[in-house]
């Protein structure tokens, strides 16, 4: 396949006239190295995305590159024999958006070794409501099993549940066969939450507590918010319950005592989802692909926009006011 002589990427940079964002021609030799050329079609917006694009987190470790953490399309050329044209193919983290040119261009080189085949079980537009707000989430349910997390611990509470990531784990940890209370402090998403399979809907002050110790409520959970909240969740988990935290929303900070790892055996996971081994990243997505994957994917994804419209989604993901998922068209 003949490739064309430039295309629209969304390019961040910082130089002296300043921290700007936003479409321009880019062609395939400015693109970071690697084995494969993906056609791309289809992106996501993560608050990773949101803070690189804006200049209001440090994301990026060189300037400039293109943004996007997630991408999904059609292989167009490739060095390595475990990839065809046509192959239908996606990246995760992995450094895009960070050290590399990431997945809002028409046009996207990838390292081979971070390149995923599309899981039978999904489209390309499919894999980007997922990218990696559903990987995120599958990844913290897939690290809570290894510790031998089950139904019976009781339910998986669920922080910043309207978020992308809280959205897609609300969906995968209910299709996995949990019962799930999402905690929200919108309560015009109740409908929204019960719909993707919550149990039950508990505002902020479910996890309100100050002390470090509470009667067990929850079997464990998903912390996207951190602070109060996860010591909260913590102090009401379950014996050998699994919390995992995957966010910051509120805070980085954690001011809590061990006393719920030490009498009620806790454990805290961290998840980090960028830089996931290979192979366990294969396992996630084909989980995601089968018997993981949400069943309302099409009401999760709230948003889809092109190129041309990221900083505007940008500002309302920042504002707190994004809902679900956002996906990029990138055709």
């Amino acid at each position: 396949m003949s490739l064309p002589p430039d295309f629209s990427a969304f390019r961040i940079h910082s130089d002296d006239a300043g921290y700007r964002s936003g479409l321009e021609q880019a062609t395939l030799d400015q693109l970071s190295p690697g084995e494969v050329v993906i056609r791309a079609h289809w992106s996501s917006v993560n608050y990773k995305d949101a803070l690189a694009g804006t200049g209001k987190g440090k994301i990026l470790r060189r300037f400039p590159l293109i943004g996007g953490i997630d991408v999904a399309g059609e292989v167009v050329a490739s060095t390595d024999p475990a990839f065809r044209e046509g192959d239908a193919v996606l990246t995760t983290g992995c450094g895009l958006s960070e050290t590399r040119d990431g997945g809002y261009s028409q046009y996207v080189r990838l390292e081979s070794k971070w390149v995923i085949p599309l899981p039978a079980g999904l489209s390309l537009r499919e894999a980007m409501i997922l990218g990696t707000a559903g990987f995120t989430a599958a990844l913290a349910l897939f690290r809570m099993k290894e510790n031998r997390q089950s139904p019976a611990h009781g339910p998986l509470a669920v922080t910043g549940a309207t978020g992308g990531v809280g959205s897609l784990a609300v969906d995968i940890f209910s299709r996995a066969g949990f019962e799930v209370h999402a905690i929200s402090g919108k309560a015009e998403a109740a409908d929204y939450l019960t719909t993707i399979g919550a149990r039950q809907v508990l505002g902020r002050d479910a996890l309100g507590t100050t002390r470090p110790m509470e009667s067990a409520r929850f079997g464990g959970g998903l912390d996207n918010v951190g602070g109060p909240m996860l010591v909260s969740l913590l102090a009401q988990t379950t014996p050998y319950g699994n919390v995992a935290s995957a966010g910051l929303a509120a805070t980085a900070e954690l001011d809590m005592t061990v006393m719920p790892f030490i009498i009620r055996g806790v454990s805290l996971l961290g998840v980090a989802s960028a830089g996931t081994a290979r192979d366990v990243r294969d396992q996630v997505w084909q989980l995601l692909g089968n018997e993981w994957k949400p069943r309302h994917l099409d009401t999760i994804c709230t948003r889809e926009v092109g190129l041309d419209e990221l900083p505007g989604v940008f500002d309302t993901m920042l504002s707190g006011k994004s809902f679900g998922r956002t996906v990029v068209r990138v055709d």
